[in-house]
């Protein structure tokens, strides 16, 4: 695996399947100019999945072209309740892919606890894939997942995976024992979205550009990630060529890693412990309830994650942009925002956080600060 893959997720048409003569000359020029341009900078590894509308087939139409022994390709098909509807489903994106093989299989998006039992239950999703992996259709078997971390470190101690696509970088410690428990166990690491769920660094706010230099907040957090040995690849979910520029120029730091980051990492953490004080930074995440026990299922943990950063480093519009999801996207970022949180009573299910007593006015900050109008997902759009 090559240390940045090239997403799927961003370059395709639509997000829902389409007629291939219904697809723009010019987007398809681009999806293709887009592998091109990855081969160019030594990205071999491309990533799409069943639930990105166009983006298989268009691939489709390029994939098949290339030396196949040369490039890593990897679907991602949503687990079923049954195995024949998962398997008809990974038929569909083979026929757009027009390969006889995957190199990765994902099962895409196992973020609750139905859906990591219709993964692993007998007969289910995950045996259908190593059915698939014996008969050569594809190579190695993972999930992807938006879950909490006690439901992917259910996955990852399963035993049952080879890899797993998961959030983790600067904004998002929370899954970081999940990927302890991937390395332990042997399993790749790969990092989904750490330019646009990780801060939405590609529109970075001049506070962090500030922080961050001599580097970009993008090539930051690609050094921060990277520097885990635990950590292997992480997704670059491209719009245009252009857009793997940064990245491979954060590679030129890649023998150095850790010392590049130490002194922007220093600064960061400083500037969030003079906003917040040192004992936020270091405990706001202990002892919160998980959001199907909250009151109006307001998602607190989330809520603060965002507050924290968006209050501290000025990352209102990445906070906004997924504050205003919640609510609208189901199990893929569960739970209700916190604009009832006055009509709730909070105080038994915070009794284990250190914060219990300044948590409610947080949260109705946050509300204040990020709110603006429901967002569908972009899969919805």
């Amino acid at each position: 695996m090559p240390v940045i893959s090239c997403g799927g997720m961003r370059y395709q048409y639509k997000w829902q399947d389409a007629a291939p003569k219904e697809i723009p000359r010019q987007n398809q020029e681009n999806v293709e100019a887009c592998i091109h341009r990855a081969l160019e900078v030594g990205i071999n590894h491309f990533e799409t999945a069943r639930g990105y509308g166009t983006s298989e087939m268009q691939l489709g139409h390029v994939l098949p072209k290339l030396p196949r022994d040369k490039i890593i390709v990897q679907t991602k098909v949503a687990p079923k309740a049954t195995a024949e509807e998962f398997l008809k489903t990974f038929d569909t994106s083979m026929k757009y892919l027009k390969l006889d093989h995957v190199d990765l299989l994902a099962l895409h998006g196992v973020n609750n606890r139905e859906l990591l039992d219709w993964s692993l239950k007998k007969n289910g999703c995950l045996a259908a894939a190593r059915q698939l992996q014996k008969e050569g259709r594809t190579r190695f078997v993972g999930f992807s997942t938006h879950a909490t971390t006690d439901l992917i470190l259910a996955a990852v101690n399963s035993g049952e995976f080879d890899y797993l696509n998961v959030h983790w970088y600067f904004v998002n410690d929370l899954n970081w024992a999940a990927i302890e428990a991937a390395h332990r166990l042997d399993l790749g690491v790969f990092i989904i979205s750490p330019n646009d769920k990780g801060g939405k660094l590609y529109e970075p706010p001049p506070k962090l550009v500030e922080l961050c230099a001599p580097l970009s907040p993008m090539i930051f957090n690609d050094l921060y990630c990277l520097a885990r040995k635990e950590v292997h690849t992480l997704s670059c979910g491209v719009n245009k060529p252009g857009d793997f520029d940064e990245h491979v120029a954060a590679l030129k730091f890649y023998d150095r890693m850790a010392e590049t980051i130490a002194p922007v990492e220093r600064r960061l953490r400083a500037e969030m412990e003079r906003r917040l004080g040192a004992d936020w930074c270091a405990r706001w995440f202990e002892g919160l309830p998980d959001f199907t026990d909250v009151p109006g299922q307001i998602n607190v943990s989330e809520i603060l994650r965002l507050w924290t950063y968006a209050k501290s480093l000025d990352l209102v519009a990445w906070g906004k942009m997924r504050y205003n999801l919640l609510g609208q996207a189901d199990h893929w970022f569960p739970g209700e925002n916190a604009a009832k949180v006055r009509e709730r009573d909070l105080q038994a299910v915070l009794r284990s956080s250190p914060f219990a007593n300044r948590i409610p006015g947080i949260l109705e900050e946050s509300h204040r600060l990020l709110f603006e109008k429901p967002l569908p997902r972009l899969s919805a759009s």
